[in-house]
């Protein structure tokens, strides 16, 4: 991003599904580090896609 790829875009939205299918995955789990991992998953992955939104 800082060199103004213009593959910026796309790995960001590849980041985000990355991570939605993490945060997926882990609220499966009843355990409390999983409930921790798929939250900040989640929060990684709107990170993500508001990165893609940037520079578009």
């Amino acid at each position: 991003m800082s060199r103004t790829s213009d593959l910026h875009m796309q790995l960001c939205v590849v980041c985000a599904d990355a991570c939605d299918l993490c945060a997926t995955e882990c609220a499966k789990h009843d355990h409390e580090h999983c409930r921790r991992c798929a939250e900040s998953c989640r929060r990684c992955a709107e990170s993500c896609r508001q990165m893609s939104m940037a520079m578009a």
